[in-house]
Protein backbone atom coordinates (compact mmCIF):
# COMPACT_ATOMS: atom_id res chain seq x y z
CA UNK A 1 0.00 0.00 0.00
CA UNK A 2 1.27 3.47 -0.88
CA UNK A 3 0.94 6.46 1.43
CA UNK A 4 -1.55 8.29 -0.78
CA UNK A 5 -3.80 5.21 -0.79
CA UNK A 6 -4.01 4.93 3.00
CA UNK A 7 -6.94 7.28 3.59
CA UNK A 8 -8.73 6.49 0.32
CA UNK A 9 -8.62 2.68 0.41
CA UNK A 10 -9.00 2.02 4.14
CA UNK A 11 -12.43 1.78 5.72
CA UNK A 12 -12.45 3.41 9.15
CA UNK A 13 -12.57 2.65 12.00
CA UNK A 14 -9.58 0.40 11.36
CA UNK A 15 -9.06 -2.34 13.97
CA UNK A 16 -5.51 -3.08 15.05
CA UNK A 17 -4.43 -6.04 17.14
CA UNK A 18 -3.87 -6.13 20.90
CA UNK A 19 -0.87 -6.78 23.12
CA UNK A 20 1.97 -9.05 22.05
CA UNK A 21 4.50 -9.04 24.89
CA UNK A 22 2.12 -9.66 27.79
CA UNK A 23 0.48 -12.52 25.90
CA UNK A 24 3.82 -14.10 25.00
CA UNK A 25 4.88 -13.97 28.65
CA UNK A 26 1.60 -15.64 29.60
CA UNK A 27 2.50 -18.32 27.05
CA UNK A 28 5.89 -18.94 28.63
CA UNK A 29 8.33 -16.29 27.41
CA UNK A 30 10.73 -15.48 30.29
CA UNK A 31 11.36 -11.91 31.36
CA UNK A 32 14.61 -10.37 30.20
CA UNK A 33 15.10 -12.41 27.04
CA UNK A 34 15.33 -10.94 23.56
CA UNK A 35 11.71 -11.06 22.42
CA UNK A 36 12.66 -11.24 18.75
CA UNK A 37 14.81 -14.34 19.29
CA UNK A 38 12.18 -16.00 21.49
CA UNK A 39 9.49 -15.43 18.87
CA UNK A 40 11.79 -16.71 16.12
CA UNK A 41 12.25 -19.92 18.10
CA UNK A 42 8.58 -20.27 19.09
CA UNK A 43 6.81 -19.67 15.81
CA UNK A 44 3.84 -21.84 16.71
CA UNK A 45 3.07 -19.80 19.85
CA UNK A 46 3.26 -16.53 17.96
CA UNK A 47 1.14 -17.74 15.03
CA UNK A 48 -1.60 -18.87 17.41
CA UNK A 49 -1.72 -15.40 18.95
CA UNK A 50 -1.83 -13.53 15.66
CA UNK A 51 -4.39 -15.88 14.13
CA UNK A 52 -6.53 -15.38 17.25
CA UNK A 53 -6.40 -11.61 16.71
CA UNK A 54 -7.41 -12.01 13.09
CA UNK A 55 -10.29 -14.29 14.03
CA UNK A 56 -11.35 -11.73 16.65
CA UNK A 57 -11.57 -8.96 14.07
CA UNK A 58 -8.14 -7.31 13.76
CA UNK A 59 -7.65 -5.80 10.31
CA UNK A 60 -3.98 -5.00 10.95
CA UNK A 61 -1.48 -7.19 12.83
CA UNK A 62 1.91 -5.98 13.97
CA UNK A 63 4.96 -8.02 12.99
CA UNK A 64 7.10 -8.88 16.06
CA UNK A 65 9.93 -6.56 15.00
CA UNK A 66 9.41 -4.08 17.87
CA UNK A 67 13.03 -4.13 19.06
CA UNK A 68 14.58 -5.11 15.76
CA UNK A 69 16.85 -2.09 15.36
CA UNK A 70 20.66 -2.21 15.53
CA UNK A 71 20.96 -0.45 18.90
CA UNK A 72 18.41 -2.64 20.69
CA UNK A 73 19.70 -5.88 19.17
CA UNK A 74 23.31 -5.00 20.01
CA UNK A 75 22.36 -5.19 23.69
CA UNK A 76 21.89 -8.93 23.09
CA UNK A 77 24.94 -9.29 20.81
CA UNK A 78 22.65 -9.67 17.80
CA UNK A 79 23.62 -6.65 15.69
CA UNK A 80 24.75 -8.94 12.86
CA UNK A 81 21.33 -10.65 12.67
CA UNK A 82 19.23 -7.57 11.90
CA UNK A 83 18.31 -8.52 8.35
CA UNK A 84 17.63 -12.18 9.06
CA UNK A 85 15.56 -11.47 12.18
CA UNK A 86 13.41 -8.75 10.66
CA UNK A 87 12.71 -10.72 7.50
CA UNK A 88 11.99 -13.96 9.35
CA UNK A 89 9.64 -12.31 11.83
CA UNK A 90 7.75 -10.48 9.09
CA UNK A 91 7.35 -13.79 7.28
CA UNK A 92 5.61 -15.20 10.37
CA UNK A 93 3.05 -12.39 10.35
CA UNK A 94 2.56 -12.64 6.59
CA UNK A 95 1.85 -16.34 7.06
CA UNK A 96 -0.67 -15.60 9.81
CA UNK A 97 -2.29 -12.85 7.73
CA UNK A 98 -2.71 -15.12 4.69
CA UNK A 99 -3.55 -12.05 2.57
CA UNK A 100 -6.69 -11.48 4.67
CA UNK A 101 -5.41 -8.56 6.80
CA UNK A 102 -2.62 -5.99 6.63
CA UNK A 103 0.78 -6.53 8.22
CA UNK A 104 2.55 -3.59 9.85
CA UNK A 105 6.31 -3.53 10.29
CA UNK A 106 6.70 -2.56 13.94
CA UNK A 107 9.38 -0.15 15.21
CA UNK A 108 10.03 1.53 18.52
CA UNK A 109 12.53 3.63 20.41
CA UNK A 110 16.19 2.61 20.48
CA UNK A 111 16.18 3.10 24.23
CA UNK A 112 18.83 5.80 23.96
CA UNK A 113 18.21 9.42 24.85
CA UNK A 114 18.43 11.91 22.01
CA UNK A 115 20.87 14.82 22.17
CA UNK A 116 21.23 17.16 23.94
CA UNK A 117 19.77 15.17 26.87
CA UNK A 118 21.64 12.07 25.69
CA UNK A 119 24.29 10.98 23.23
CA UNK A 120 22.12 9.78 20.32
CA UNK A 121 22.17 12.29 17.48
CA UNK A 122 19.40 12.72 14.92
CA UNK A 123 21.76 11.45 12.21
CA UNK A 124 22.55 8.27 14.17
CA UNK A 125 18.88 7.59 14.91
CA UNK A 126 17.99 8.22 11.26
CA UNK A 127 20.57 5.66 10.08
CA UNK A 128 19.46 3.06 12.64
CA UNK A 129 15.80 3.33 11.60
CA UNK A 130 16.66 3.54 7.91
CA UNK A 131 18.46 0.20 8.15
CA UNK A 132 15.58 -1.62 9.87
CA UNK A 133 12.91 -0.08 7.65
CA UNK A 134 14.84 -1.11 4.55
CA UNK A 135 14.63 -4.75 5.67
CA UNK A 136 10.97 -4.46 6.70
CA UNK A 137 10.04 -3.02 3.30
CA UNK A 138 12.00 -5.73 1.50
CA UNK A 139 10.22 -8.36 3.62
CA UNK A 140 6.85 -7.21 2.27
CA UNK A 141 5.04 -5.32 5.05
CA UNK A 142 1.95 -3.33 4.02
CA UNK A 143 2.64 -0.34 6.25
CA UNK A 144 4.85 0.78 9.14
CA UNK A 145 3.97 1.39 12.80
CA UNK A 146 6.35 3.57 14.78
CA UNK A 147 5.00 3.03 18.30
CA UNK A 148 5.56 3.54 22.03
CA UNK A 149 7.79 6.51 21.29
CA UNK A 150 8.68 8.97 24.05
CA UNK A 151 10.62 11.64 22.14
CA UNK A 152 9.31 13.73 19.27
CA UNK A 153 12.87 14.08 17.94
CA UNK A 154 13.41 10.32 17.74
CA UNK A 155 9.93 9.79 16.28
CA UNK A 156 10.69 12.34 13.56
CA UNK A 157 13.98 10.58 12.85
CA UNK A 158 12.12 7.29 12.37
CA UNK A 159 9.48 8.93 10.18
CA UNK A 160 12.07 10.74 8.07
CA UNK A 161 13.97 7.48 7.67
CA UNK A 162 10.82 5.71 6.51
CA UNK A 163 10.03 8.38 3.94
CA UNK A 164 13.59 8.12 2.62
CA UNK A 165 13.34 4.34 2.15
CA UNK A 166 9.87 3.57 0.84
CA UNK A 167 6.39 4.84 0.00
CA UNK A 168 4.61 2.86 2.72
CA UNK A 169 2.09 4.55 5.04
CA UNK A 170 3.60 5.34 8.45
CA UNK A 171 1.48 5.33 11.62
CA UNK A 172 3.16 7.11 14.54
CA UNK A 173 2.00 6.66 18.12
CA UNK A 174 3.56 7.94 21.30
CA UNK A 175 3.23 7.08 24.95
CA UNK A 176 2.10 9.92 27.20
CA UNK A 177 1.25 11.01 30.71
CA UNK A 178 -2.45 11.22 31.55
CA UNK A 179 -2.46 14.97 30.83
CA UNK A 180 -1.04 14.49 27.32
CA UNK A 181 2.53 15.48 28.17
CA UNK A 182 5.48 13.52 26.79
CA UNK A 183 8.05 11.97 29.10
CA UNK A 184 10.85 13.89 27.37
CA UNK A 185 9.10 17.26 27.24
CA UNK A 186 6.39 18.83 25.15
CA UNK A 187 2.98 17.29 24.58
CA UNK A 188 1.20 14.95 22.20
CA UNK A 189 -0.65 17.77 20.43
CA UNK A 190 2.54 19.58 19.40
CA UNK A 191 4.06 16.24 18.44
CA UNK A 192 1.04 15.25 16.34
CA UNK A 193 1.17 18.50 14.38
CA UNK A 194 4.90 18.07 13.75
CA UNK A 195 4.44 14.46 12.62
CA UNK A 196 1.54 15.33 10.33
CA UNK A 197 3.61 18.11 8.78
CA UNK A 198 6.54 15.71 8.32
CA UNK A 199 4.40 13.18 6.41
CA UNK A 200 2.87 10.73 8.90
CA UNK A 201 -0.22 8.90 7.65
CA UNK A 202 -1.76 8.68 11.14
CA UNK A 203 -0.83 9.86 14.62
CA UNK A 204 -1.90 9.08 18.14
CA UNK A 205 -1.28 7.23 21.36
CA UNK A 206 -0.43 3.71 22.42
CA UNK A 207 0.39 2.07 25.75
CA UNK A 208 0.45 4.87 28.35
CA UNK A 209 -2.84 4.62 30.23
CA UNK A 210 -6.27 3.03 29.96
CA UNK A 211 -8.90 4.19 27.46
CA UNK A 212 -11.01 5.83 30.17
CA UNK A 213 -8.24 8.44 30.65
CA UNK A 214 -7.93 9.39 26.99
CA UNK A 215 -11.33 10.89 26.17
CA UNK A 216 -10.35 14.57 26.26
CA UNK A 217 -6.95 13.88 24.70
CA UNK A 218 -8.37 11.98 21.73
CA UNK A 219 -11.02 14.65 21.19
CA UNK A 220 -8.36 17.38 21.16
CA UNK A 221 -6.10 15.36 18.86
CA UNK A 222 -8.99 14.91 16.44
CA UNK A 223 -9.52 18.66 16.45
CA UNK A 224 -5.79 19.32 16.02
CA UNK A 225 -4.82 17.19 13.01
CA UNK A 226 -6.42 16.28 9.70
CA UNK A 227 -5.05 12.72 9.47
CA UNK A 228 -6.48 9.62 11.23
CA UNK A 229 -6.05 9.45 15.02
CA UNK A 230 -4.73 6.28 16.66
CA UNK A 231 -5.84 4.98 20.08
CA UNK A 232 -4.15 1.76 21.27
CA UNK A 233 -4.25 2.00 25.09
CA UNK A 234 -3.59 -0.49 27.85
CA UNK A 235 -6.30 -2.50 29.56
CA UNK A 236 -6.63 0.14 32.25
CA UNK A 237 -4.03 1.05 34.85
CA UNK A 238 -2.20 -1.99 36.23
CA UNK A 239 -1.86 -3.11 39.83
CA UNK A 240 1.52 -4.56 40.82
CA UNK A 241 1.09 -7.93 42.54
CA UNK A 242 3.32 -9.58 45.17
CA UNK A 243 5.59 -10.95 42.45
CA UNK A 244 6.18 -7.52 40.99
CA UNK A 245 4.06 -8.24 37.92
CA UNK A 246 1.59 -5.83 36.37
CA UNK A 247 -2.00 -7.06 36.61
CA UNK A 248 -4.63 -5.39 34.42
CA UNK A 249 -8.14 -5.64 35.82
CA UNK A 250 -10.24 -4.02 33.08
CA UNK A 251 -12.60 -6.52 31.45
CA UNK A 252 -12.85 -6.92 27.68
CA UNK A 253 -16.42 -5.56 27.77
CA UNK A 254 -15.49 -2.45 29.74
CA UNK A 255 -12.49 -1.86 27.47
CA UNK A 256 -14.67 -2.13 24.38
CA UNK A 257 -17.22 0.33 25.78
CA UNK A 258 -14.49 2.85 26.54
CA UNK A 259 -13.01 2.36 23.06
CA UNK A 260 -16.43 3.08 21.54
CA UNK A 261 -16.32 6.41 23.36
CA UNK A 262 -12.87 7.13 21.91
CA UNK A 263 -14.16 6.39 18.40
CA UNK A 264 -17.05 8.78 19.06
CA UNK A 265 -14.43 11.38 20.10
CA UNK A 266 -12.56 10.98 16.81
CA UNK A 267 -10.25 7.96 17.00
CA UNK A 268 -10.39 6.07 13.72
CA UNK A 269 -7.55 3.54 14.19
CA UNK A 270 -8.05 1.52 17.37
CA UNK A 271 -6.58 -1.47 19.15
CA UNK A 272 -5.15 -2.57 22.47
CA UNK A 273 -1.77 -2.52 24.15
CA UNK A 274 -0.51 -4.04 27.42
CA UNK A 275 -2.94 -6.38 29.14
CA UNK A 276 -5.27 -6.82 26.17
CA UNK A 277 -5.98 -10.16 24.51
CA UNK A 278 -7.88 -11.35 21.44
CA UNK A 279 -11.07 -11.27 23.51
CA UNK A 280 -10.64 -7.52 23.99
CA UNK A 281 -10.43 -7.07 20.22
CA UNK A 282 -13.43 -9.34 19.69
CA UNK A 283 -15.62 -7.30 22.05
CA UNK A 284 -14.42 -4.08 20.47
CA UNK A 285 -15.21 -5.36 16.98
CA UNK A 286 -18.70 -6.34 18.10
CA UNK A 287 -19.42 -2.93 19.62
CA UNK A 288 -17.95 -0.89 16.80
Amino acid sequence: MKREEFQTQIKFPLLLDGATGSNLMAAGMPRGVCTEIWVRDHKDVFLRLQKAYIEAGSQVIYAPTFGGNRISLSMHGLENEIEALNKTLVSYSLEAADDKVLVAGDLTTTGKMMAPAGELSYEQAFEVYQEQIHYLAEAGVDLLAVETMISIEETLAALDAALSVCDLPVMCSMTIESDGSLFTGGNIFEAALALESAGASAVGINCSVGPEQLVAIIRTLYETVSIPVIAKPNAGMPVIDDLGQAVYNMTPQDFALHMKTLVDMGASIVGGCCGTTPEFIRRMAEIL
